[in-house]
């Protein structure tokens, strides 16, 4: 590994030091006109230990999606994370960490009481056979489990 400062603030994170599951600012962006975009690690596993089988990451950031928009319009973005062990929360403006912990546990709670998976369908998504709510849930349970340990990011 090289000791050299990389562009993608995760890449300079010790990613064996840490201790899933975890929610922490991963970047924070100050814009030309002055808006803040803060970027947050929601950690669901131990990097390189574990992960999230794709069809249950699909119907969790879809799901987690649709409704986090209901809790806060500061919501720009969800997305998972391409090693499957988490997902990226980007928000505007600047929020406690009571604040997203808050919100992030009150759409994890949706995501609990879904009956179905939104826009799960062809027209609506680009691979929506690929869905899977109960393990979507499962691992959402893994998280909500561990909420008093969310600000522990290193082990």
């Amino acid at each position: 590994m090289s000791d050299a400062k990389m562009n993608v603030e995760s890449f300079n994170l010790d990613h064996t030091k840490v201790a899933a599951p975890y929610v922490r600012v991963a970047d924070r962006k100050t814009l030309s006109g002055g808006d803040v975009l803060v970027k947050y690690d929601v950690r669901f596993c131990q990097p390189n230990r574990e992960h999230l089988e794709m069809p249950a990451i699909h119907s969790l950031e879809h799901t987690f999606a649709e409704n986090v928009r209901n809790h806060s319009n500061d919501v720009v973005d969800f997305s998972p994370m391409g090693c499957q062990t988490g997902f990226y929360l980007l928000m505007a403006g600047e929020h406690s960490d009571e604040e997203m912990f808050d919100l992030i546990a009150a759409t994890l709670e949706d995501v609990l009481a879904a009956s179905e998976v939104p826009a799960a369908n062809e027209v609506q998504c680009g691979w929506g056979a690929s869905h899977d709510l109960a393990g979507a849930k499962a691992a959402v349970q893994r998280m909500l489990d561990a909420r008093e340990s969310w600000s522990l990011v290193m082990a």
